[in-house]
């Protein structure tokens, strides 16, 4: 069982997790050797320290707010914006609000 979506079976990615109290929440979407999709909702206040990854990673947030800070600079993002978080480039994320997002990241 590889805990992914089911496949020819539509859904809404605002509805397929919950927010967990001072938690974060995440689902695979589908997890590959090459890439994974991701589902999370982080409940306000809480954050992912910063950390570099080796391939570029694609946050798309669809409800709320959160801050991305890519090499120390910060960008805020809310529900329908989008940021590639360069390979190799310290990146961390804050939730201002509750917040999901969709995470791609690809291997090369």
């Amino acid at each position: 069982m590889t805990n992914e979506f089911p496949k020819g079976q539509k859904f809404n990615f605002v509805s397929e997790v919950d927010y967990s109290n001072g938690g974060i929440v995440s689902k695979n979407v589908l997890k590959r050797s090459t890439g994974n999709i991701s589902l999370f909702a982080y409940d306000k206040g809480e954050s992912l320290s910063e950390h570099t990854a080796p391939f570029d990673a694609m946050v798309q947030v669809i409800e709320g707010k959160a801050r991305i800070f890519i090499g120390g600079t910060p960008h805020d993002l809310e529900a329908g914006e989008t940021i590639i978080m360069p390979a190799n480039i310290p990146h961390a994320l804050q939730a201002m609000e509750r917040f999901k997002m969709v995470l791609t990241m690809i291997r090369e």
